[in-house]
């Protein structure tokens, strides 16, 4: 969707009213008669495409909001004719790089099951910029395409094969984890996923020099959730291919990492499983044993989620990791809060989860740093065992969950984990209904300050 020179380039004009007051100060008379006979007002996910006076394009205005910058041009690809286009625009760098990936966001088409119309619609952006452009772009479309996939063609592992070429394409060392070494060494994925047809495994990958600081990501890679034995209703089950959409996080983050270089020595971990109902499923009330040999009540078969990843983050700590990000479509609760735009993020470090806040805001990208509350751990120690899945109050849904993966990180280590829907539940330029990526942009945003980048 981006080309880095054209001579013919039509030029796009993005405004909001007051610009289109300026815009038509200086244009000429044929122009100012056209904007007006057709009635355009510079409004959000408006467009005019305005004649040249001889069967071309002069140019094409392009409504938004004041602040817009992401989703500003996010419309266009879907009903511009087929063509070459720049924009122009004062804004900064930064601004100019978001509306241009809002623009290849607008352009994503999830046709595995039923094609799209073709379209040849192109922007002019700068040589310099483009790589990290397609990377942002093709990482956020990566997390669509798998989030948006049926389970019945994305079981774990179909999953672990995405992971593998992903691995593949960047020089990246692969495992998958399966079968009786699975059941010995990670007790907690095993039971959870044994009731499935199709075995859970887990995902690891490895990218960096040994020397760089130690980066993990971990991803819930639930592919289908019924539920289990506390089966879900059916208006609850209907979205829940997207349970694995953690997984789907990690791989797109890990894909900018590796892409652009980022200097870290890279790990990523994904527990995939289904929560399946079978003879041999986990029960409420079952007490099971995690890698680290933390005991776990089972007062939920839906509070799985938590359960895989226990022993992927203990791994993770095994394996030296300084700094883990967790991503999951953990809790409902998570939604009632912060709705479905907005992922919280809780971490150790309130001022690095402060500053990443901020920066997502910045990026357009939002998360919202919610608080490790101490006094609600007294929620999940349940009398028989030292942890409960599902605890003892309907309350702080989101945080509880994160306080039962606190447990299973070490001490000392910087830890993050962002509770992420994954999905968007309407249509919106550049955000069509149905698989969505949150939080790549800031975290990638936050990293690269983080840690320098190879020379």
């Amino acid at each position: 969707m981006f080309i880095t020179q054209s001579d013919h380039a039509i030029p796009i004009h993005s405004l909001d009213a007051d610009g289109l007051e300026r815009w038509l100060e200086q244009a000429d008379s044929l122009h100012v008669r056209w904007v007006k006979k057709t009635g355009f007002q510079a409004e959000r996910g408006r467009w005019l495409a305005v004649p040249d006076g001889e069967g071309g394009l002069a140019c094409v205005l392009s409504g938004r909001d004041a602040d817009d910058r992401l989703w500003a041009l996010a419309h266009l690809p879907a009903v511009l004719p087929d063509g070459e286009y720049r924009l122009e625009a004062d804004w900064s760098p930064e601004e100019l790089q978001r509306a241009y990936v809002g623009f290849g966001l607008g352009g994503y088409r999830f046709d595995r099951y039923k094609p799209a119309p073709e379209r040849c619609v192109r922007l002019v952006v700068p040589d310099s910029g483009l790589p990290e452009l397609n990377t942002l772009v093709d990482a956020s479309c990566l997390v669509r395409d798998l989030v948006n996939t049926p389970a019945l063609d994305l079981g774990p592992a179909e999953l672990a094969e995405a992971a593998g070429e992903l691995a593949e394409a960047h020089d990246a060392d692969f495992e998958m984890i399966s079968g009786e070494r699975l059941e010995r060494e990670f007790p907690a994925i095993h039971v959870v996923g044994q009731a499935a047809s199709r075995p859970p495994c887990l995902i690891r990958l490895q990218w960096g020099e040994d020397d760089a600081p130690p980066l993990a990501l971990v991803g819930k890679g639930v592919i289908f959730d019924s539920g289990g034995l506390n089966i879900k209703p059916g208006a609850g089950m209907v979205l829940m291919k997207k349970d694995m959409g953690g997984a789907a996080h990690v791989l797109g983050l890990a894909k900018i990492i590796m892409g652009l270089g980022l200097n870290v020595n890279l790990r990523v971990y994904i527990p995939a499983v289904e929560n399946a109902i079978a003879g041999n499923a986990y029960r409420p009330s079952d007490i099971i044993r995690t890698r680290n040999g933390t005991t776990v009540e089972i007062g939920n078969t839906d509070a799985e989620g938590r359960v895989v990843l226990s022993d992927a983050l203990t791994l993770a700590c095994e394996e030296g990791a300084e700094r883990i990000i967790d991503m999951a479509t953990l809790t409902g609760a998570a939604r009632v809060a912060l709705g479905e735009d907005l992922p919280p993020v809780y971490a150790r470090d309130g001022n690095q989860a402060r500053t990443l806040q901020d920066l997502a805001f910045a990026e357009e990208d939002p998360l919202w740093h919610m608080p490790l509350y101490e006094p609600y751990r007294d929620y999940i120690r349940p009398a028989i065992a030292d942890l409960s899945n599902s605890g003892t109050s309907k309350f702080a849904g989101s945080l509880t969950a994160a306080l039962f993966l606190d447990h299973f990180v070490d001490p000392g280590i910087d830890w993050y984990h962002l509770d992420v829907y994954a999905w968007n539940l309407g249509e919106r330029p550049g955000r069509p209904a149905g698989g969505e990526a949150q939080g790549l942009r800031a975290l990638w945003a936050w990293l690269q300050a983080q840690y320098d980048k190879p020379s």
